[in-house]
Formats: structure tokens, sequence, C-alpha cells
């Protein structure tokens, strides 16, 4: 089979759940003998990113389509001028302004993208579209989000193969939006669901949430959980590890960072937890940079900068390295989240999890076993968790072993693609049915 991935990059500056799941789901796949191409936008996937090549164009570069937008002689420049904006060094250094990864500020863009052929980006759809039936010869082409779906008509219409479409967090995007732009958003992809064929939520919760907010049937719409590979992490026992507690995500208001320090400083009240320490990683945008020095003084100002490193490299080997810190790990996004693979890469590695009773977390604690969940969204709520596992080892280390066994038992990255696949072959079934009706 032949697959097409088209999906947005965070340039490398924050955690990216959602780069990483479509990142390991092409690794898994392509072990499975099916040719799967990635096709990023806007910025690279990680820091490091291969995809960007000569062999590969840059489409909707972000730093391009910005300009664009905003100043209209640039829908005019030389195609030079695309080149050097879409350079991987300038897009880099894209992933690091304030309003690349954020929604307030670019409502007008992301309706223009969703109008697909009728918005200012059409030559680029354009230019897109004409290179993947130039250059790939797809059964299925799969798109990372529904603010996608803008492409879902065209790359239908003119490859004549199905398009399916992830679901994860677009509310979190749309919804931060003013009210006439947010309604406008929800409408649109509402509207484009039409050209896609199936619709792929990461769990449970968020098809719930999504099947509401965009009006999709039952029959377009399957759950296909995230997944990784618990071979792709070493496990140690958290009896083997200091007491730190750690947090894994981008370090931001809506994940939460503040609450986890705050429950922190609680905690160090307490003459037990003198040896307890915090690790942080993550990484953030520029949107984020007086938020976290609010954050650094506030630690200061309780005196426990000495006990709390901000682990930098996030990426493959270093983030080996911040899980060898940590002995258990929570992320209190303030909102859930539809899924968060970082839950997965902890209980991967052994670390229990501590997360509010909120989104999908529930749904994948519940099949791990590889954590808890504690009900108000507050710091004096996770301190009582955090303190409840810190004095109870063995509930620690149970947690520590039912997690990775959980996650190897429900969350396998191997059985997801499977899954994924059927779905793939479903979806193709039913194209050439409706070909083969059209043509008789």
């Amino acid at each position: 089979m032949n697959i097409m991935h088209i999906i947005p990059g965070s340039g490398g500056s924050f955690y990216c759940g959602n780069c990483l799941r479509d990142a390991k789901y092409v690794e898994a796949m392509r072990k499975s003998d099916h040719m799967v191409r990635k096709l990023p936008m806007y910025l690279p996937l990680f820091a490091d990113e291969h995809d960007l090549s000569r062999e590969v164009p840059v489409f909707y570069g972000a730093i391009s389509i910005y300009l664009k937008q905003l100043f209209p002689i640039f829908r005019k420049a030389p195609s030079w001028v695309d080149s050097a904006l879409n350079s991987k060094p300038m897009l880099k250094l894209a992933s690091k302004f304030a309003g690349s990864t954020r929604a307030k500020g670019l409502e007008e863009m992301t309706v223009s993208m969703l109008l697909g052929e009728e918005g200012q980006q059409k030559d680029e759809l354009q230019r897109m579209v004409d290179w993947i039936v130039e250059n790939c010869d797809p059964d299925v082409i799969h798109l990372s989000n529904a603010l996608l779906l803008g492409l879902a008509q065209q790359l239908s219409e003119r490859l004549k193969v199905p398009v399916v479409c992830s679901l994860q967090d677009e509310d979190v995007w749309v919804d931060v939006m003013k009210p006439s732009a947010r309604d406008s958003v929800w409408k649109l992809m509402s509207n484009k669901a039409e050209y896609v064929s199936s619709f792929i939520s990461v769990s449970e919760f968020y098809a719930e949430v999504m099947k509401e907010k965009m009006e999709i049937p039952d029959q377009k719409l399957s759950t296909v959980h995230i997944g990784v590979d618990p071979a792709d992490y070493t496990f140690k026992p958290v009896s083997e590890k200091k007491r730190n507690i750690g947090y894994v995500s981008r370090m931001c208001h809506g994940n939460g960072l503040d609450i986890l320090v705050d429950a922190f400083i609680l905690l160090k009240k307490k003459e037990e937890f003198e040896d307890v320490g915090m690790v942080l990683t993550g990484g953030s945008t520029g949107d984020d940079r007086k938020y976290i020095s609010d954050i650094k003084g506030k630690i200061r100002e309780h005196g426990l900068q000495e006990q709390v490193e901000f682990h930098e490299d996030f990426e493959e080997e270093g983030l080996k390295e911040y899980f060898e810190k940590v002995s258990m790990v929570s992320v209190p996004v303030r909102n859930g989240e539809a899924f968060g693979i970082y839950l997965l890469e902890c209980m991967a590695s052994g670390i229990p999890v501590v997360q509010p009773d909120l989104g999908a977390f529930p749904e994948i604690i519940n099949l791990t076993d590889g954590g808890v969940i504690y009900k108000s969204n507050t710091p004096e709520a996770l301190a009582e968790s955090l303190e409840s596992l810190l004095t109870n080892s063995e509930e620690l280390d149970r947690l520590s072993r039912t997690g990775r066994e959980g996650v190897n038992k429900h969350f396998n990255i191997d059985v997801q693609a499977n899954n994924m696949i059927a779905l793939y072959e479903r979806v193709i079934q039913a194209n050439l049915g409706v070909q083969v009706e059209t043509a008789n």
C-alpha cells in the first residue's frame, strides 16, 4: 500500500505530541513493508528533521504564507523569494516566533486555509497537489488534523483516492479564537468533512467531542489510539531512582506547569519531602517566555532553585536521559487533552503518571493502570496525590510495572498501526466500489 501522511510540524522548539504521533505511525507502517511518505507543512517536524530535502519541497512554508496573508505584495513575489523564506534555517527560526504555534492573531489565516481553493493560499494548494500528482501515486492520503481540511477536496478529486483525517486537540486551537472566527472555523471544518472518507479520533473521549462539534456521522468516525514501541524505552524500576517529580510537555499556561510548581512548593514545606526534586522538560515558544520567567521567579522566591532542574534536550536521547531522572510525572493540563502521548512514553519507561480527571486522561490510565487520577485540578489536590504516592513506595513500584505492561498490551504502536492499516484498506475498497458504481 502507498500511504501519504501530510503533517504540520512544530520545528522542534517544544514537545509536540501530534508530531510524535504521526512520526511513530509512519515508522511502524514502514516496518510492515508499506510505502509511507511524510509531507511536512509549515515547519520541520523536529529540530533535526530529515524530511526537508530537495526531493520533498516545503509546502505552505510558515513565513511565506504568513507574509502573503498579511501583505498582498508577497503573493506576486518571484519564486526565489519563496525558496529563501522556505529554507530550513528560516523555518527553524520561524518555529521560535511567538505567533507560529498559537491561534490568536491567526484567525484569518486559519479560515483562509480551510477555504482551500477559495482561500488566499490557493496557489500553494495547487502547487502541492500538482507535485503529488507528478511525483507520488498514493492509495490513501492521511491528513494529520482537521485544520488541514481545506486540502481535502482537491486531493480527493484530483488523485481519485480516499482522504482520511486524524482528530486530536483541534478544539484547543479553535476555541480560543474570537467568537466570530471560532464559529466560522467550526462550520468550515464541518462542511469540508464531505470530502473525507473517514475521521480517526485518538481516543473515545475525543471522538464524542468532535462528533458533536463537527456533526460527524457515526459511520465516518473511528477511534485508533496512539501507540509507542515499548522496546524504544528503557524500563527502570522507580525503586532505583531518586524521588524526583517530572513534567514533560510544552511549558505553557494551558498545560498547567504553574499548577505543578505550586504543588511542589506545597510539598516542600514538609520535612519528609526534603529530598524530593523536580525535573521539567518540553521546551516552549516565544509566547511562553514571560510565563516561564515568572515560574522561575516563583521557584527562586521559595529558595528551591537548587532542587528544580530544567532539562533542555527533550528529543530522542535527551528524552531517555530525562526519564532516568524522574520517578513520577504530572502534566496538569487545564482543560484536559484528546490524548497525551507523553503518558505512554513515561509509562513505557516505568514512570507512573498523576493526571487530573479531564479529557482522555482517565481513559488512558484506566486501560494501563499506570498512574492515578485526581479530581480537582488545583495545586492542593495535585500535591495530595503526589504525597500519597511518595509515601507509598509499594504502590509506586506496582504502578511502575503495571503501567509498562498496560502500554504494551493496549497502546503498542505495531498493534495500533495494524488497526490504522485495516482502516485504510476499508476506505480504499469503499472508494473503489464508488468508482465502479459511478462508471456504471
